[in-house]
């Protein structure tokens, strides 16, 4: 089975983005070869790059804040174990003021380092990182594997809050929905929107052995989903028949 998800807000878009690079970044740090560090670095660099949105550690805080006040509802709820809650609503607690703590923008503080940035002014040029043009860099890429992992540990360090909030409220978001089985008659399937909810992520599972790919595209009324295959010479084309998948709809 293979998992897509679909933002219906860019809000949640740049999460999806986030924890995307994150995940990323925890399987290059802990592997030791200098080129999987190098892309762990320019991941750290990417991270960088979207947080530096003016609003986004504002947006985190404000729906770690909202979700620790719905969580809070649920206070003397028979069928809600008040243990589990309790913890849920301690690391909403924490995440929210880790993030309160840091000055800035996350990762702020890594902008202050002036060989980070020499190195970050020069990874998006083709090549822009040979020895002749960052020559410290290359030294670097010469330390043993445990003292580069260090300094990724300890730059992306500065990421953690954030990467801890995100990971939280997407888990809390995707738990929100109810799977259902539906049916894409003839290839594509539309569908009309609860009214009065507002959803914000579609997640759909399907058969990877069937070969299909969904392009999804919804907004706050509808959702419609459109199942392609890629055929020869790499192209994508539309197919007719009848496919059972899995739909999700969170709020």
């Amino acid at each position: 089975m293979i998992l897509y998800e679909y933002p219906f807000n860019e809000r949640i878009r740049t999460y999806l983005r986030l924890e995307h690079l994150f995940r990323r970044l925890g399987e290059l740090v802990p592997r030791n070869h200098p080129i999987d560090h190098h892309y762990a670095l320019a991941t750290v660099f990417e991270v960088m790059d979207v947080a530096a949105r003016a609003d986004l550690k504002a947006d985190v805080m404000k729906d770690l804040d909202r979700q620790r006040t719905q969580l809070g509802n649920y206070r003397g709820n028979p069928a809600v174990s008040e243990q589990v809650l309790d913890e849920a609503i301690g690391k909403l607690d924490r995440s929210f003021n880790l993030l309160n703590t840091i000055p800035g923008k996350a990762g702020q503080s890594l902008t202050e380092n002036d060989w980070l940035m020499s190195i970050r002014s020069r990874i998006n040029i083709p090549g822009g990182t040979c020895e002749f043009d960052l020559p410290a860099y290359y030294a670097w890429q010469h330390r043993s594997p445990e003292q580069r992992r260090a300094d990724l540990e300890r730059w992306a360090g500065a990421l953690g809050p954030l990467a801890e909030s995100v990971h939280m409220l997407l888990k809390l978001l995707r738990d929100s929905g109810t799977p259902q089985k539906v049916v894409a008659t003839g290839g594509q399937l539309q569908q009309n929107l609860p009214q009065g909810r507002s959803f914000q992520l579609l997640r759909l599972r399907i058969d990877s052995s069937r070969g299909l790919v969904p392009e999804i595209s919804g907004n706050r009324l509808m959702i419609s989903v459109r199942l392609m295959r890629q055929e020869a010479a790499d192209k994508m084309q539309p197919v007719n028949e009848d496919t059972a998948f899995e739909l999700t709809l969170c709020s």
